[in-house]
C-alpha cells in the first residue's frame, strides 16, 4: 500500500510570509485610524460595513489557506480539543478574567470609545443589517482572525516555543486593529486566547471565546 504524501513543514518562508501578511494588515490599520479616525458610532446599522468586511474577510481567509497550504489540520489547530468540558472550564475563567481586567482598564485607556463600533443607542429600523453586521462580527471574524492568528500564526511561531506562539501571536492580533489605547486590552484578550489554543491544542475553543466575547460587547447595544 503506497505510503501517504509527507506534509510541507512548516518553513522559515511560511513564517516570513505571516510575518509580512500581519505587518501589512497593521499598517494599513494604523494608516486608516490616522488618517480617517474612528468609525462612525451608527456603522454597525449599515449595509456597507458588513459588505466590506466580508470581502475583507474573504481575501485574508484566501491568503492564510494560501500561506499555510501543506500543513495539516491538526498543525493549525483544525482538530477537537481533548476535553471539551475543560476547554469549557477554561473558557469560563479566562472570559471572567478578560472582563474584569478591561473594566479596570477602561477608566483609564477608553479602549471601547477609541474602537467606536457601539452603537449609542437601539435603532429597530436598522434591525436587519444591523442583524447583518452581528453575523460579521461574531461568526466571520471570529473564525477568520483566529485562523489568522491561532491557525497560522501559532504554528509558524511554536517552533520557536509556546511563550513565542502566545506572546507573538497576541502582539500581531492587537497591533492588526489598529489601535492605541485599546492596545493592552486587545493584547490581553489575545493572550487569553492564545493560552487557550495552546492548553487545548485546539483552535475551536478560541473561536467560540471570541465570538462570544463580541456577541457580549454587542448585546450592550440593547442595554442602553
Amino acid at each position: 500500500m503506497p505510503s501517504a504524501e509527507p506534509e510541507s513543514p512548516v518553513t522559515t518562508r511560511k513564517l516570513v510570509a505571516w510575518l509580512l501578511l500581519v505587518g501589512a494588515l497593521a499598517l494599513l490599520s494604523y494608516s486608516a485610524r490616522a488618517a480617517g479616525g474612528k468609525p462612525s458610532r451608527d456603522v454597525l446599522y449599515k449595509y456597507s460595513f458588513a459588505i466590506g468586511g466580508l470581502i475583507e474577510y474573504a481575501i485574508l481567509l484566501g491568503i492564510v489557506l494560501a500561506i499555510a497550504r501543506g500543513l495539516s489540520r491538526g498543525t493549525l489547530g483544525l482538530k477537537r480539543p481533548r476535553s471539551w468540558a475543560r476547554a469549557a472550564g477554561l473558557m469560563l475563567g479566562l472570559l471572567v478574567l478578560v472582563v474584569i481586567a478591561e473594566q479596570v482598564l477602561e477608566p483609564f485607556l477608553h479602549a471601547a470609545r477609541e474602537q467606536g463600533l457601539e452603537p449609542t443607542r437601539w435603532e429597530s429600523d436598522h434591525a436587519f443589517a444591523f442583524a447583518l453586521n452581528a453575523v460579521v462580527v461574531v461568526v466571520v471574524a471570529p473564525i477568520v482572525e483566529e485562523l489568522t492568528f491561532r491557525g497560522l500564526g501559532f504554528a509558524v511561531l511554536l517552533p520557536y516555543g509556546p511563550a513565542v506562539a502566545v506572546i507573538g501571536t497576541a502582539v500581531a492580533f492587537a497591533a492588526v486593529h489598529g489601535l492605541v489605547e485599546g492596545f493592552v486590552p486587545l493584547l490581553l484578550f489575545a493572550l487569553a486566547i492564545g493560552f487557550l489554543r495552546l492548553r487545548t491544542e485546539s483552535v475551536y475553543p478560541g473561536m467560540i471565546f471570541h465570538g462570544c466575547f463580541n456577541a457580549a460587547a454587542l448585546a450592550l447595544v440593547f442595554l442602553s
